[in-house]
């Protein structure tokens, strides 16, 4: 067994020293984009500053006949572009294709001072993290890039979810795990050929009322993701590490797919992936506390001091746990804030009023 010591020591040596914390960035929406689309490269440089997280994607979406120029397409969109405040993600191919080696060699060796986070599709246990673990120590090594490039898994297949707990603390690089709806349903066969999102066959029915037994039953649609969800972000916030929904893919379901985003961030994630320019605005909207709560946050923790003891404000009593509820609010719109000028004015007014 590896002794806990060594837990942040490098795997390879001359690679850096891995992170003890995950660094909190704003990362609302990590928006995709396929590198070997000459369209979509052009408009990176437009699309960069709009959001959190740019990723470019390598894995289902990109044909097999046009892999190699995906990647080549990332590496040259990298060198060229300066993204400032905005993270730099990939998404590799699976383990167990024949492009992940070549993407890991090709974009640790040429990009990696450049990329942020890899994200790992298919992750089945702690065995699949510490493969890339190893070698992107030896990869960073190799081209000395100074800072551990992290890496963000995807819960898409039942054995996933079964070793989720594992997967969150395989590694000190771990900066997260995203649900995969999609995939997730194949793995499982579920009946839904939907992408994310609910579906109006899983549903409870009201009971029939005894004075009107054939009278209308109200139906309400349920959440096919809402376990597995709950049981990732448990997973990755006992481990120190960020959850997040996955695609929503009705692109004009906008409705829809801002529900889908508000139950996973009031479940503890912090961002969902945008597959089209219209989910940006509604992840940014959704991941980002609404003004009038972080006023109210910022209330209660002046009126509570230490943090101890109980106070009554507008008729409701605060103590400890609602202290620490409100200081999650507001830390996360003071990060916010810091980034996005416009959010950062909205949540002053709302401390004004």
């Amino acid at each position: 067994m590896r002794s806990p010591k060594d837990f942040f020591r490098p795997l390879a040596v001359g690679a850096p020293t891995p992170v003890r914390d995950v660094p909190f960035l704003p990362s609302r929406m990590i928006h995709f984009f396929d590198p070997g689309n000459e369209k979509m490269a052009a408009k990176v440089p437009s699309i960069a500053p709009t959001v959190d997280v740019l990723l470019g994607n390598l894995e289902d979406a990109v044909p097999a006949d046009r892999k190699e120029a995906a990647r080549a397409g990332l590496v040259n969109i990298a060198r060229a572009t300066d993204f400032g405040d905005t993270q730099l993600w990939t998404r590799i191919n699976s383990l167990d294709s024949p492009w992940a080696l070549d993407d890991l060699l090709t974009l640790v060796t040429e990009i990696g001072d450049k990329l942020d986070v890899v994200m790992v599709p298919k992750v089945e246990s702690a065995a699949d993290i510490h493969y890339v673990d190893r070698l992107l120590a030896q990869l960073e090594a190799k081209a000395g890039v100074r800072r551990p490039i992290l890496v963000h898994a995807i819960l898409e297949t039942a054995t996933g979810v079964a070793h989720v707990e594992e997967i969150a603390g395989a590694s000190p690089r771990m900066q997260g795990i995203s649900l995969g709806p999609a995939d997730l349903a194949a793995s499982r066969r579920m009946k839904t050929t939907r992408v994310g999102g609910g579906h109006p066959g899983y549903l409870v029915r009201q009971d029939p009322r005894p004075e009107q037994p054939d009278a209308p039953r109200a139906v309400f649609q349920q959440d096919l993701w809402h376990y597995t969800l709950a049981r990732m972000v448990d997973a990755c916030a006992a481990h120190g590490i960020l959850p997040y929904y996955g695609p929503f893919g009705d692109i004009k379901d906008t409705t829809a797919c801002e529900d889908q985003f508000r139950n996973a961030f009031l479940l503890g994630c912090v961002g969902a992936w945008s597959l089209h320019p219209v989910q940006i605005g509604i992840a940014k909207k959704v991941f980002s506390p609404a003004p009038a709560d972080v006023a109210w946050a910022r209330r209660v923790i002046e009126a509570m001091g230490d943090g101890t003891g109980a106070v009554m404000i507008d008729g409701k009593m605060q103590d400890d746990a609602t202290y620490k509820q409100c200081q999650v609010v507001a830390r996360l719109a003071d990060t916010l804030a810091a980034r996005d000028p416009e959010l950062r004015d909205a949540y002053a007014a709302a401390e004004k009023e």
